[in-house]
């Protein structure tokens, strides 16, 4: 995993609008105003969506979800005003859906165990997290009820304009949205108490290793032999890297460049 070494972060938040490398300025959407309050369970007067959604989140906990603040945060963002309207019937399912672009959103039973993964043993809120890979902007949503921070990276052009069209709705000020090459990281806001990965390579890049605080933790599906991928948990420790492997994922590769 070898790689040039990550500039030094900046004391403080970031400005905006933030470089990437020299010479190159990503752009930078913050979805801004008031957060949404946390949800409660539907009632009579609530829609069907709000019923699915918590059907959903039962099932989840069914599958062995058990932390308390994954379980709200998955309950409180509406995952169908993240696909497209013929496909809003599905979005409680748990199955990837088409976002365009060849990309999907993934699943909410792997968001909901990628994300507890990242928060499991943490204290809560955590600090600045870099998601890697936006998409549609749903799992970034999820993140931004969990993390003080979310800087979220998206590669292509079409997916970073309709999530940030998607987030307008959600009004949240704490998440950032960034067009740039993801397998980069972003230095301008590290270091970063977590970093979760939607793409996956050969290994774990360097720039989100080095872009990590001690005490930090990284969850990203790794490409572990010639056909398979595995979600791989990352701790930086003051003695270094300390890495888990965990069930077996299927995500998109990991690709460089901005188109």
């Amino acid at each position: 995993m070898s790689a040039d070494r990550a500039p030094g972060p900046p004391k403080g938040r970031p400005s905006f609008p933030a470089r990437l490398t020299p010479g190159r300025e990503p752009a930078v959407r913050a979805a801004s105003a008031v957060a949404r309050p946390p949800v409660s369970p539907p009632s009579a007067r609530h829609s069907s969506n709000d019923a699915a959604r918590w059907a959903m989140v039962r099932r989840l906990q069914a599958q062995g979800l058990t932390h308390p603040s994954v379980v709200q945060a998955m309950a409180a963002v509406e995952r169908h005003r993240f696909v497209d309207a013929g496909l809003a019937y599905q979005a409680y399912e748990d199955t990837s859906l088409p976002i365009g672009l060849g990309q999907t959103i993934s699943k909410p039973s792997v968001v909901a165990r990628m994300l507890e993964l990242l928060c499991a043993g943490q204290t809560l809120p955590l600090g600045r997290v870099l998601e890697v890979g936006t998409g549609c902007g749903y799992q970034a949503a999820v993140l931004s009820a969990l993390a003080s921070e979310v800087y979220s990276m998206e590669r292509l052009r079409g997916l970073h304009d309709k999530a940030r069209q998607n987030l307008r709705f959600f009004r949240l000020p704490n998440v950032h949205l960034l067009l740039g090459d993801g397998s980069q990281g972003y230095a301008q806001g590290a270091p970063y108490a977590g970093i979760v990965a939607a793409a996956g390579g050969e290994a774990i890049a360097q720039a989100w290793l080095d872009q990590l605080q001690v005490g930090g933790r990284l969850v990203a599906p790794v490409q572990t032999d010639n056909t398979q991928q595995h979600l791989v948990v990352v701790e930086r420790t003051p003695q270094g890297y300390v890495s888990q492997t965990h069930e077996a994922v299927l995500f998109v590769p990991l690709k460089s460049g901005v188109v």
